[in-house]
């Protein structure tokens, strides 16, 4: 989901990239949780989360469906993301004691908190968010370790990748209006067929046949 940011009032105002260290260890988070709780639907999954998710919990996008995710509308696109529940609003996985109970396959956007990404030249730079934990006093970390996602450079070209993919397909949906309304979902039920229901075959086959799916998916944006 893209965001109207201003960067001096959010961050410390520096970007990193992954070899840089940051203030983002927060001890483990010592059953906080705040960060898992009243997201309302702005957790977005991309395709490697839900495969991760998928391999992790051995079951498919349909069954994921049934429980902790659910479908939104962000920037033109039908995506998927993690449901919150109960008063609380609590992340569906977390469990009783505050912890997550899919912290080894949990998501991106889970893996990266507190920090964020902001996109520019087709690439992107991590910053890091200093009103959102609220853990006080963190240590330093190196970015790499904070994600702790293998094959980092491969997935952060993925990342990359699909931002600039789903933003640049959003526009072209948003272009066509009211007038190109059945043209529009399609292409949004192609994505979401192609990229979260269609099975990759688990993680050691997920880059492979993303890239395959994503080149055929880029005659969407040209044409």
């Amino acid at each position: 989901m893209e965001r109207r940011i201003d960067l001096a009032e959010i961050s410390d105002g520096k970007r990193y990239g992954s070899e840089d260290m940051v203030k983002a260890g927060c001890a483990d988070c010592q059953g906080c949780s705040a960060c898992c709780r009243g997201m309302g639907d702005s957790i977005l999954l991309d395709p490697y989360d839900v495969c991760r998710l998928s391999e992790g919990l051995k079951t498919g996008f349909e069954e994921l469906m049934k429980g902790a995710v659910g479908l939104t509308m962000a920037d033109g696109l039908i995506l998927p993301h993690l449901k919150m529940a109960g008063e609380s609003e609590s992340c569906s996985f977390l469990d009783e004691n505050g912890r997550c109970s899919i912290h080894s396959f949990r998501p991106g956007f889970c893996r990266l908190f507190p920090l964020g990404r902001i996109y520019e030249n087709g690439s992107f730079w991590y910053f890091l968010q200093i009103h959102e934990c609220r853990k006080e006093k963190r240590s330093k970390v190196r970015i790499r370790k904070w994600l702790d996602i293998p094959e980092l450079a491969r997935y952060e070209t993925f990342i990359s990748d699909w931002h600039y993919f789903t933003k640049d397909l959003g526009e072209r949906i948003q272009s066509l209006g009211a007038e190109g309304q059945e043209q529009s979902k399609k292409l949004c039920l192609y994505v979401l067929n192609r990229f979260y229901i269609e099975p990759y075959g688990g993680m050691e086959h997920f880059y492979d046949r993303f890239y395959e799916r994503f080149a055929e998916a880029q005659t969407l944006v040209r044409n």
